[in-house]
């Protein structure tokens, strides 16, 4: 996973309110890092797929979602 991807991440985990904002905004949260355009396309899906996961999981599913997305 490339840096600036894992940064992302890692801001997810750890931050709730990041996520949410992220879900609102996300373009102006994923200009903050440095993301090549195909990541910044799965980050997009990723939160697409977060509409129907509960809020309490919504962080470990986007990890999840980005590393196996990533890692294929």
């Amino acid at each position: 996973m490339a840096q600036g991807l894992r940064e992302l991440v890692g801001r997810v985990m750890i931050d709730p309110e990041f996520l949410a904002a992220l879900q609102r905004a996300p373009d102006s949260l994923l200009a903050q890092y440095e993301l090549t355009d195909a990541e910044r396309a799965t980050v997009r899906q990723a939160l697409v797929r977060l509409a129907a996961t509960p809020p309490s999981e919504r962080r470990h599913e986007l990890r999840n979602i980005l590393i196996r997305r990533v890692a294929t």
